[in-house]
């Protein structure tokens, strides 16, 4: 019975002791498919195109995060989601808004790093 409960515990307790992002994060960022769009993510809600959303290998589901594109200097801050990519080389899954407001489709070199919220912000997480 014991056990049951730490096995149950420990995703919740993990996400709240582990720190959102320590450090940032270079490498290539890809797009979700449209195709997916409606299905759930790994986190239950559903993929949706338009929302500034993000698939991200092991940061905490709603853990928000800065992405810059390195190119153009753009960035826009994404929640996390969904978990992936599973592709060497990536950091990151953005869905097609997330992608579109930093002006590409396909591939693209990014920096992901910690989200700077202003208090208003921070009150609605």
């Amino acid at each position: 019975m014991k056990l049951k409960f730490h096995l149950l515990l420990a995703p919740i307790v993990g996400m709240l002791l582990t720190p959102a992002i320590a450090s940032a994060q270079s490498g290539i960022a890809s797009v979700y498919s449209t195709k997916q769009h409606g299905t759930r993510t790994a986190s239950g809600v559903r993929l949706n195109d338009g929302a500034l959303t993000a698939a991200h290998r092991t940061l905490p589901f709603g853990t928000k995060v800065k992405v810059t594109h390195r190119k153009t200097g753009k960035s826009v801050v994404v929640t996390i989601t969904d978990r992936g990519p599973f592709v060497g080389g990536r950091v990151i899954d953005l869905s097609p808004a997330s992608a579109r407001a930093l002006g590409f489709s396909g591939l693209a070199p990014v920096t992901v790093g910690a989200a700077k919220l202003r208090a208003k912000q921070r009150a609605h997480v």
